[in-house]
């Protein structure tokens, strides 16, 4: 059973696979923390030790390692749950009231000594994917309002210090930059304030004891929130380490009036000796398992390069029919389609199509691309709203705003008020009625602003995002097929909050296919290949790449085009429709397999990258620059099955066009060789000149 009650000793013990998670109620009636790490079968073992100070100033409270920490008492440390009374006592002191149990779900149910404020901490086993996730929810039972100041998803414990970090860091165009730095005594805060999860933070944390990608100890966890967050991490005084995680209480509180309950966000943990690589492909199999269900997701191609605002019927007809032709499955008309939208300072609220650039409304188009056997998708960004526009003017108190004081703009566009309920069914019903009267099978959905301002009270930070979900989902109910794709001017929205609603992530606006490799490999720690939107675009920092180093970059995730093909050559159209067949014939080995950040010998930078899929195996191999010292790379596979015989082919030639030519004309030497053999020998591959890169497939048994 992965949840077992030791009835005697008052102890849960959570299996997954590999791992162990155990707590308990003391004989003062706390929720006791009491070990995370590999797993225990003999659950008798476990028991309840008992606490004393070590002195005055080190009391037990502080001591003692709390499942859901309160603040309270002599507590000095990190806690969960902050709340205000309306005598205005301010401590909180819980008891443990009963648990329920079924399958692989867990509740544990605490509550005030006095006031009627209970917690319910719920935690839910994935066992298959060495994953806990939690959760915990306070309800009001009084007549009167209780303040709650902050609250925290939880709080998890680890029996080591002199722990590794690996987070990251960033801003617009430079998103998902990893960083790694020691633990010192002090408390480490990762933390989000913008009203949207990311660009600079991410919420997630790594914490390794000496790991590397395929050994070590790795303990691990994401939140799911695409809000304002918070993560500290602090070595303690008395020999662990703790992590904290959940929504940000910067100018966050929440009013509970009687009968209210809130719950948390969840947080997602695990714990593995098998390194980031084991890590990694546990978070990715739980996301398709659990959120990414459905079909692989389609080539698609966006004009928002290609056209920018002047988007005109005929001219996205023309982009369709040549998109067509090199293979692509979805078109994406972007930015500049509704209302006054000719540059980014108006247009914003105002969703009608317009009438100068599509005088007969959109579906002509969206015929067009149906007939050429493409689905069709659109950009919208419903959380905003341009000054100019007839929705401001007509509802100027629909935004954030703060009394007395000039409403922030960004962009040229301020935030619509979601958590007032007009607003909220006013993006519902727009997004109904385009939906409703147009044959749309995606949805761009971003938000390209910070929010700000946001009122008089203090909810509206949470509210907010709540709102999104909400009216996500209640799309989807409506639309079951259609696909939405989270962008926050890029990557400003990829939390595993969003991924429980929406389809893809816009990972970065920064579509340079090198810059790309680094944010493809920070992104993959955490989440899922399947949901990482790429593309081959004219608008990066190198112009002159080959066509093949763009392709095999965003190749990486779900591909997708942002160039303007209409001044493609009729032999970058050729190209561009071989490489998109070849993406579609090892797609499902991209989007469905399991991710390896492979480790090399050699003195240039490669940059290697494994997909196994059943049968098969691809390794993505990129040189962006060759250095003095021009060696071959020696490549250890790692997720093949030793027993088996591979059958590949490496192309011959060195430079990136060579290596093209060669593929295309058969020019290959076809191999076999064990699974042991390529695991534990491993293969030479040389690249040369800058910008080389190539794909080899490997399969059983041919």
């Amino acid at each position: 059973m992965p949840i077992q009650f030791v009835k005697e000793k008052n102890i849960f013990v959570l299996h997954t696979a590999q791992t162990t998670y155990a707590f308990g109620i003391d004989n003062l009636g706390l929720l006791r923390h009491l070990y995370w790490g590999k797993r225990i079968d003999h659950i008798a073992d476990f028991e309840i030790p008992d606490l004393a100070e070590i002195s005055s100033n080190d009391p037990v409270l502080d001591l003692t390692l709390e499942e859901f920490p309160v603040f309270g008492g002599m507590r000095y440390k990190e806690t969960c749950l902050k709340a205000c009374f309306s005598d205005g006592t301010r401590d909180l002191e819980y008891k443990y009231v009963k648990y329920a149990l079924k399958d692989n779900s867990l509740q544990v149910i605490l509550r005030d000594t006095f006031y009627g404020l209970e917690i319910s901490l719920d935690y839910t086993i994935h066992e298959t994917q060495d994953l806990i996730e939690r959760k915990a929810t306070v309800t009001n039972h009084m007549d009167t309002d209780v303040a709650i100041e902050a609250i925290y998803s939880g709080q998890l414990h680890i029996p080591h210090q002199n722990l590794t970090l690996t987070a990251t860091h960033g801003h617009w165009l430079a998103e998902f930059q990893e960083f790694k730095q020691k633990l010192g005594m002090g408390k480490t805060v990762l933390e989000n304030r913008r009203g949207i999860s990311t660009h600079n933070h991410n919420p997630f944390f790594i914490l390794d004891n000496g790991a590397t990608e395929t050994l070590g100890d790795v303990y691990y966890g994401a939140l799911k929130w695409s809000g304002n967050f918070k993560a500290v991490i602090e070595p303690r005084p008395y020999g662990t380490t703790l992590i904290q995680m959940g929504v940000n209480p910067h100018d966050c509180q929440l009013t509970l009036k009687a009968g209210d309950s809130f719950t948390t966000p969840e947080m997602i943990f695990g714990y593995t000796v098998g390194g980031f690589g084991t890590m990694s492909r546990n978070l990715h199999d739980y996301a398709r398992k659990n959120l990414l269900q459905g079909a692989d997701r389609p080539v698609l191609y966006n004009s928002w390069e290609a056209t920018f605002f002047d988007v005109k019927s005929e001219e996205q007809i023309k982009l369709a029919k040549k998109a067509s032709e090199m293979g692509v499955e979805l078109f994406v008309i972007d930015d500049g389609w509704f209302g006054n939208r000719n540059s980014d300072a108006d247009g914003l609220g105002d969703w009608y199509v317009n009438p100068e650039k599509f005088p007969d409304g959109l579906n002509p188009l969206i015929r067009e691309v149906k007939s050429l056997g493409m689905k069709f998708g659109i950009w919208i960004e419903p959380e905003m709203v341009n000054p100019p526009t007839e929705l401001m003017k007509k509802n100027p108190n629909w935004i954030y705003h703060s009394k007395n004081r000039q409403p922030d703009t960004s962009r040229n566009q301020m935030v619509l008020n979601l958590t007032l309920p007009e607003v909220k069914n006013f993006i519902f019903n727009m997004i109904d009625d385009l939906l409703a009267n147009h044959d749309i099978d995606y949805i761009k959905w971003d938000a390209n602003r910070p929010i700000s301002q946001i009122g008089m009270t203090k909810e509206a930070g949470i509210r907010h995002v709540e709102a999104v979900y909400e009216i996500v989902q209640q799309i989807k109910q409506k639309y079951p097929q259609l696909l939405i794709e989270a962008c926050a001017s890029g990557g400003g929205r990829v939390d595993y909050g969003s991924l429980s609603y929406f389809d893809d992530f816009w990972t970065s606006d920064n579509t340079d296919p090198f810059d790309r490799l680094t944010i493809h490999k920070t992104y993959s720690y955490i989440y899922p290949i399947k949901a990482m939107r790429a593309w081959v675009t004219d608008h990066h920092y190198r112009p002159h790449l080959p066509l093949s180093f763009k392709f095999h970059s965003a190749m990486m995730g779900s591909l997708g085009m942002g160039c303007n093909i209409l001044n493609f050559s009729e032999e970058e159209i050729t190209e561009s429709k071989q490489f998109i067949e070849a993406y579609k014939k090892i797609r499902p080995i991209i989007q469905n397999g399991d991710f390896y950040r492979l480790e090399h010998n050699s003195t240039n930078a490669y940059h290697l990258f494994e997909y196994t899929y059943g049968e098969e195996a691809l390794l993505f191999a990129f040189l962006p620059q060759s250095h003095i010292y021009r060696a071959s790379v020696n490549i250890k596979l790692q997720g093949l099955d030793e027993n088996v015989d591979y059958s590949f082919s490496i192309p011959v030639a060195r430079s990136a066009n060579e290596i093209y030519e060669g593929l295309k004309s058969g020019n290959l030497t076809t191999k076999t060789k064990s699974g042991a053999y390529l695991m534990n020998h491993g293969i030479d591959l040389k690249l040369e000149g800058d910008y080389a890169s190539t794909i080899i497939h490997f399969k059983k048994g041919e």
